[in-house]
């Protein structure tokens, strides 16, 4: 079980995370939502060790992050916002990298990756460096060294962006298979579809505030006849938007 206490973060005058609570539990499926500057990869972000909160506390089954940043680390698989790292090294450098960092048994090592490469089909750019890979090769790469060492933690950051069809499939199906061992998924999406189809449980933030924490049921009960997706925007105030693009289409002025 994860655990978000009182999370801040602030950059200068702006607040990321204001008093961010939450509790994942172990075996879910757990979804982060919200638009852009929502405070989704921030949540990640610190989750992960990658930047310090201005105050608040996380807990990895009662285990304090700050306390036990390095055991903890080891536990958990990260793919990042953006895929676009390490790009001078080819992907079986990145991924020998990533075996040494978490001391994967040397006797598994190969084993555990040519799986990886054959559900994402990267067997054959082994010898290519990252840089030269589309946008949807580099995140497969990342995805096969977060997953390489069978980390219990899955913590994704928009996972399912740029990945061609069947490796989304993919991805999916190993994200429910992963909760089916009681382990825990986190991940981040802008893509309604997917939170509605993957996720047990779901955070729906904006502006660093928490609106919603549930599953995806009990959120469409609050409103029956409508869509996740007219929920969603109704929560976050983005309907107003429709009075701006109709007057974009019909070249007027728009008002507060």
């Amino acid at each position: 079980m994860i655990e978000i206490q009182q999370l801040n973060k602030q950059y200068g005058t702006k607040m990321a995370l204001k008093n961010l609570n939450l509790t994942i539990p172990e075996g879910k499926i757990f979804g982060f939502l919200g638009h852009n500057g929502a405070g989704k990869s921030t949540t990640i972000k610190s989750m992960v060790s990658i930047i310090e909160p201005t105050s608040g506390n996380i807990f990895f089954d009662g285990q304090s992050l700050t306390e036990n940043r390095e055991a903890i680390k080891k536990r958990i698989g990260y793919v990042a916002d953006s895929p676009d790292l390490f790009l001078q090294l080819t992907a079986g450098e990145y991924w020998n990298l990533l075996a040494e960092a978490y001391e994967i048994d040397k006797n598994q090592r190969s084993i555990r990756l040519n799986e990886l490469m054959d559900v994402f089909e990267m067997a054959s750019h082994q010898e290519e460096t990252i840089a030269s890979f589309s946008h949807g090769m580099r995140q497969k790469t990342m995805i096969i060294g977060a997953l390489y060492s069978d980390p219990d933690i899955w913590i994704l950051d928009e996972p399912l962006q740029g990945l061609d069809p069947q490796a989304a499939f993919n991805l999916k199906e190993m994200m429910k298979k992963h909760t089916e061992k009681g382990k825990t998924v986190v991940f981040s999406t802008h893509v309604l579809d997917s939170a509605q189809q993957l996720c047990d449980e779901l955070a729906i933030l904006k502006q660093g505030e928490l609106l919603y924490n549930g599953t995806v049921a009990d959120l469409l009960l609050t409103a029956p006849n409508q869509s996740l997706e007219a929920i969603y925007l109704n929560m976050t105030g983005k309907k107003e938007s429709e009075a701006t693009i109709d007057a974009l289409e019909n070249g007027g002025e728009v008002h507060d």
